[in-house]
């Protein structure tokens, strides 16, 4: 249930993002459903990880609200126990995934991929509003200024005929006439009634600048316009197969080993094409090579040398266009490797994603279980906010990492195993804190933890305020004592 709950908000979600492409074009029925179906299989990689989350917080949290976890654990059977059956059943759903993500993932993004091209290519449908000039029909322009109310009579038609590419030279004016469309819906015909054609003729010889003027009178007139460029036309799928959504595992990895060789290639080629630019790096021997970096003064110093001023301007020019040819090409090069890299990232990310969506279910499992044991709360209520914010938290780290990967910044495992590792520790503390009853989320238990922090402040602080008396009390009755002994003193003094 929860699974196909968020398979429809997602699928709601791509409805709204491409409505402007499906509305007002035509489409027939069982296309948008088409679409819809690729769609919804395109989203089971996000909605099954929420949906396994949602469900376990809501099964373990209904059990621990109607105090049957509270009856199977006075009955001498561990939380562990309890969750076996859902662990197995998780581990089916684990490897389901992986199946769905190598198998099925890549024919449904291929399906979707294709059919959404062709739909957002598809023009608006045939039609004519009035006072406004239609452009939809190839090579030419119809005005109406009025429509019957049934929309087949129309008043006060204009046709500009554009097939010679010459302008405006061809209109056709009429009072009224009527349209229809075929029954195969590829010809528009429209009967027009007491108009006239003008057209000016093109000249005979291109070097006379007069022109010839023709005017036809008509009282009925039939017009005929070609409609299958409003079909929809659909595109070879071989030529979306290489994208790397549409791929299995074993082509990912063909067409990665492809890139990384042609990106070694290619920076073999620009390291022997740069050095080659010099041709006294050719001309010395392998073994100084490596030690040109230490003589490139030397050689300077040996072109500066040279006495006539024009052959050393020569040289220097030579030089300084060899430099600046380098350092174009260089940039270019440095342009295509970084789009090949990052070309190369795509196929990396989509690889390990057949992995992480599978892990995914299970640790988002390991999560929900023991958080819906934590919290004792089942419906939509509770367990949905927990949840959608575990979920957000995963796939905010998902896309962050992915984002690093295709910058450049991470490897591949790295950015796209991030979320993962980073909530693989949380799923093993909630389930030992689960285990042993810890009262993780019980507000009950913190309110008084910090009743008896805030007590002991109390008891703190007026242990210090008796402490401080007590310290008074003892410094006044000490001062007494020495004033006292003091006298007695003066007073024997006095006698001696």
């Amino acid at each position: 249930m929860t699974f196909f709950i968020a398979l429809f908000i997602l699928l709601m979600q791509f409805l709204w993002k491409y409505i402007d492409d499906l509305v007002g074009k035509g489409l027939e029925w069982y296309i948008i459903g088409e679409l819809l179906f690729y769609a919804s299989a395109t989203f089971v990689p996000l909605a099954l990880p929420l949906a396994i989350l949602l469900s376990s917080i809501m099964t373990l949290g209904s059990l621990g609200e109607n105090y049957e976890l509270v009856a199977l654990k006075s009955a001498g059977i561990s939380l562990t126990k309890i969750m076996w059956p859902l662990v197995i059943v998780s581990l089916l759903l684990v490897f389901s995934a992986f199946y769905f993500s190598n198998n099925i993932l890549p024919v449904a993004n291929l399906k979707m991929g294709s059919l959404l091209y062709d739909v957002r290519q598809q023009r608006p449908a045939f039609n004519i509003v009035e006072g406004i000039y239609y452009k939809g029909i190839d090579n030419y322009v119809i005005k109406v200024e009025k429509k019957e109310g049934d929309g087949n009579i129309l008043r006060n038609i204009k046709i500009y005929d554009h097939t010679d590419r010459r302008g405006n030279v061809n209109i056709t004016l009429a009072e009224w006439g009527t349209m229809y469309t075929t029954q195969d819906e590829h010809f528009l015909v429209l009967t027009l009634y007491n108009g006239s054609n003008y057209q000016d003729m093109p000249p005979e010889d291109s070097r006379d600048q007069s022109r010839e003027f023709q005017r036809t009178y008509f009282d009925k007139q039939i017009r005929k316009f070609d409609l299958s460029a409003f079909a929809l036309a659909r595109t070879d799928e071989d030529l979306f197969r290489s994208h790397f959504r549409m791929l299995k595992i074993s082509q990912l990895l063909h067409f990665e080993d492809s890139i990384k060789n042609h990106i070694t290639t290619r920076e073999d080629e620009f390291i022997r094409n740069s050095f080659g630019r010099f041709y006294h790096y050719e001309s010395i021997d392998s073994l100084k090579r490596s030690e040109l970096h230490l003589k490139e003064d030397v050689i300077l110093m040996d072109i500066l040398k040279v006495k006539d001023a024009r052959y050393q301007r020569m040289l220097t020019d030579q030089a300084l266009n060899n430099i600046r040819q380098i350092k174009e090409s260089a940039q270019l090069s440095h342009e295509e490797f970084r789009t090949r890299k990052r070309t190369l990232a795509r196929y990396q990310i989509e690889f390990h994603r057949k992995f992480t969506l599978s892990f995914a279910c299970l640790v988002l499992f390991m999560i929900g279980a023991p958080l819906g044991a934590i919290i004792r709360k089942g419906g939509f209520g509770l367990p949905v906010v927990v949840s959608v914010l575990f979920f957000v938290l995963f796939h905010v780290i998902s896309i962050t990492g992915e984002k690093f990967v295709r910058e450049g910044v991470m490897d591949a495992w790295q950015g796209m195993w991030m979320a993962s590792a980073f909530l693989l520790p949380v799923a093993v503390l909630l389930t030992i804190k689960a285990s042993t009853d810890s009262a993780v989320l019980d507000m009950d238990s913190y309110i008084a933890k910090l009743s008896k922090m805030k007590f002991g402040l109390k008891n703190l602080k007026r242990f210090q305020i008796n402490s401080e008396k007590n310290a008074t009390h003892s410094g006044n009755s000490l001062n007494t004592d020495n004033f006292a002994s003091k006298k007695v003193n003066e007073d024997s003094a006095t006698n001696q």
